[in-house]
Parts: C-alpha cells; sequence; structure tokens
C-alpha cells in the first residue's frame, strides 16, 4: 500500500483506526448499557452483534471527518456510535434466514443463531430506533437544527432511498431472468452500501457547521469511497477464506448474486476499485495534512484482506 503521498505507514493508520474502535465500543457501552429484567435479553442481543469486533469505518469516518473542524469527541463519538448502531442493525436483518442465511458474522455466530430469530429481528428493530435516539440527544450538538439534520440524513441514507432500498434490489437481482449490467449494479450497491458510507464521511462536517463547499467534498469523498469499498468486499468473498474474513466467503457467486466482480472479472474489478480511489482521494485536495488519515484510508479500503 503507498501511503508516501498521505506521509503516513500502513501501521499508523491500522493503529489510529485501532484506537478508534476501542473508544467507539466504549462509548457504545455507554449507550447501550447491560440491564437487569425483561428486556435484559433485547439488550443482550444488541450489546452482542453491536460492541466489539468489526473494522468500525463509518465510525472511523466520523470521527476523523469531525476533526477537520474541531468538533468535540464527545459529540462525534456520538454520532460514531449511531452509524455503527444502524450498520449492526442492518447486518443482524441481513443475516437471518429470509435474506443472506449466514451462521457466521465478524467470527462469530451471527444474532438469531446466537439467541433466536424473534430476539435477532427485534434487536434489530430497537438498534435503528437507539441511533436515532442518540442523534436527537442534546449532547450531540447544542443546535437542535444540526441534530435534524443528523436525522434526516441518517433516515435518508438508511431508508427506501438507500441501505433498505438497495437490499432490496440485491433480492430482486438474484430472481431476475437476466443479470444486471454495470449502471444497474452501481446503483444497488451506491444504495445499499454506498450512502451510509456518504454519510459517515459527511456528518462531521454537519457537526462542524462547515461550508457547503468542504461539506460536497467529504460527502463526494464518502460516496467514492464506498463504492471502492464495495468492490473490495465482493474480491474479498471471490478470493479470500472465511478465516480471513471471520464471515462466510464465495456466498456471491453461490447465490447467484450480481456483482462487479461476477460482471467484470478479478482484474477489472480491481482496477475500478483504484479508479475509485483515486477520484476519492482527490475530494480531499481542499483539506490540510490533518486529513491524511482520510487520504490514508482510501488506500486501505482495496488493499484489506478482512
Amino acid at each position: 500500500m503507498d501511503m508516501g503521498s498521505a506521509g503516513l505507514s500502513a501501521s499508523a493508520l491500522a493503529d489510529a483506526m485501532a484506537a478508534a474502535a476501542r473508544e467507539i465500543d466504549h462509548a457504545l457501552d455507554q449507550l447501550l448499557p447491560a440491564v437487569e429484567g425483561d428486556e435484559a435479553r433485547l439488550y443482550e442481543a444488541m450489546r452482542y452483534s453491536t460492541i466489539g469486533g468489526g473494522k468500525r469505518l463509518r465510525g472511523f469516518l466520523v470521527l476523523e471527518g469531525a476533526r477537520q473542524f474541531s468538533v468535540s469527541r464527545e459529540a462525534a463519538l456520538r454520532v460514531a456510535c449511531a452509524i455503527e448502531m444502524i450498520h449492526a442493525y442492518s447486518l443482524i436483518h441481513d443475516d437471518l434466514p429470509a435474506m443472506d442465511d449466514d451462521d457466521l458474522r465478524r467470527g462469530k455466530p451471527t444474532a438469531h443463531k446466537a439467541f433466536d430469530e424473534a430476539t435477532a429481528i427485534l434487536a434489530g428493530d430497537a438498534l435503528q430506533a437507539q441511533a436515532f435516539y442518540v442523534l436527537a440527544g442534546e449532547a450531540t450538538h447544542s443546535d437542535p437544527a444540526v441534530r435534524v439534520e443528523l436525522v434526516r440524513l441518517l433516515a435518508r441514507a438508511a431508508g427506501p432511498r438507500g441501505m433498505c432500498g438497495g437490499q432490496m434490489l440485491d433480492m430482486m437481482a438474484e430472481q431476475a431472468a437476466r443479470p444486471l449490467d454495470e449502471p444497474a449494479i452501481g446503483r444497488l450497491q451506491l444504495l445499499k452500501t454506498g450512502k451510509l458510507i456518504e454519510f459517515s464521511a459527511e456528518a462531521g462536517a454537519v457537526l462542524g457547521k462547515a461550508p457547503p463547499a468542504q461539506r460536497h467534498a467529504l460527502a463526494a469523498y464518502g460516496r467514492e469511497l464506498g463504492a471502492a469499498f464495495q468492490i473490495a468486499d465482493d474480491l474479498l468473498d471471490a478470493t479470500a477464506s472465511a478465516e480471513e474474513v471471520g464471515k462466510a466467503t464465495a456466498k456471491d457467486a453461490g447465490a447467484g448474486k450480481a456483482t462487479l466482480v461476477s460482471l467484470l472479472g478479478i482484474e477489472r474489478a480491481r482496477l475500478q476499485a483504484e479508479r475509485l480511489v483515486a477520484q476519492a482521494r482527490t475530494h480531499l485536495d481542499g483539506f490540510s495534512e490533518r486529513a491524511a488519515l482520510l487520504r490514508a484510508l482510501a488506500d486501505y479500503v482495496i488493499a484489506r484482506r478482512h
């Protein structure tokens, strides 16, 4: 991985991401406390699916975007936790028998295997609600308009014109008579994966009340990064072992899923991801060296093996 232009080594980025993940997990532990009583099993399932494991890519993007505008760490962590709750909810539901029917996630049994299907569904529902509860809290920002904007953006990214819509398109594509073409796959992946990553990149600018040009630049960076990330994820599914990634692999081909890897082949898909990363980095040209981790992250998404 060439990070010379960013002035960072791969290990420096890895250390920064690991430190951010620990911070996010500590904050999640506070926002999703273990409880006693009748709701204990639900909270246990929520915590099981959210705390520990995972790259925290989305939360890291929030924290680094917020750092460009000197946003308080507490506020940035709350938004990082909210996006990680939404991401965890999506994985719980994605793994269900009615969806992808997976038994392994982040190297451990999926929520419906560790608990049961009904508990897993409720844990996902509750995580989605809790994410918006966190965003709406005064501790997230003193300005109600900022909190409303964050709620609006995340709802759009997670809803029918975002992640949920993309999941529906993905399911429909499996039943389609003909494989999707490249533009259709691109739209599916933009909705299913890209919109939440775009929100994550833009959220720090919203918290910092950044000028429109900087806010749009971070959103565009997130959009290109999300597209590259999805291709890299599909490449991992096609080429990595389950031990490397902590979940079942070769699932896309087995299910007949439409991906750019299946359409273009491994080498052309990898080149497309590299082009997207290069485009993502150009959106950071107006930012100082404080954005070095964001620049390095663009390279990381296509070099990772898990």
